[in-house]
């Protein structure tokens, strides 16, 4: 109740719940009710070929939907990537939105790879090594090891674990290690 008297004046003022400020235990109070004036907030905005480039601020990100289609229709990704940079930007519009949402909501990836399989695990950011390896199974958190650690780009150029190994260049964290945004991992554990 103390919480709700708090947010009803701002909420008809006209303010998000987000920019409110609350006490932790208040907001715990409050969360079950879901809403939606809480969840972070990402402005995407369409704008023409000339504005692209151009910064709009902090959680903005501007996209040209007319030069996205065209990015769409190329089959080649070499075509597509040498076009991004034409135009001056980092990644697509896609992309861009993707990352931004990400980072609104505070997660990141971490992938694993196999023989025969890659994947990417989203989870939250500064998050430690066993949860990451309870995102791909519980049993693994609960009977974590350690993992060996590269980046993506790292085990790319090397072709594969083998090869990190020799180079000695894959990395032997423990449980406080936090995972870092695009780490490949392989958890070792015993349950």
């Amino acid at each position: 109740e103390e919480a709700l008297k708090i947010c009803l004046p701002e909420l008809e003022a006209g303010k998000r719940l987000a920019d409110v400020s609350l006490a932790d235990y208040q907001l715990d109070a409050i969360r079950s009710l879901d809403f939606v004036t809480l969840l972070p907030l990402l402005r995407v905005y369409n704008v023409s070929e000339d504005d692209l480039g151009r910064e709009c601020g902090e959680q903005v990100t501007a996209v040209s939907c007319k030069i996205e289609q065209e990015i769409m229709e190329m089959e080649d990704p070499a075509e597509r990537a040498e076009y991004i940079e034409a135009l001056g930007v980092t990644a697509s519009g896609l992309d861009r939105v993707n990352e931004g949402s990400y980072d609104a909501l505070g997660l990141m990836s971490f992938y694993t790879a196999g023989e025969d399989e890659c994947r990417a695990w989203t989870i939250p950011k500064n998050s430690l090594a066993p949860v990451a390896g309870g995102k791909v199974h519980s049993d693994i958190e609960r009977g974590f090891i350690r993992a060996e650690v590269a980046g993506w780009q790292d085990l790319l150029d090397a072709g594969s674990y083998a090869n990190m190994r020799s180079q000695g260049r894959l990395r032997t964290e423990g449980k406080t290690y936090e995972v870092q945004d695009g780490d490949v991992i392989n958890v070792l554990f015993n349950v």
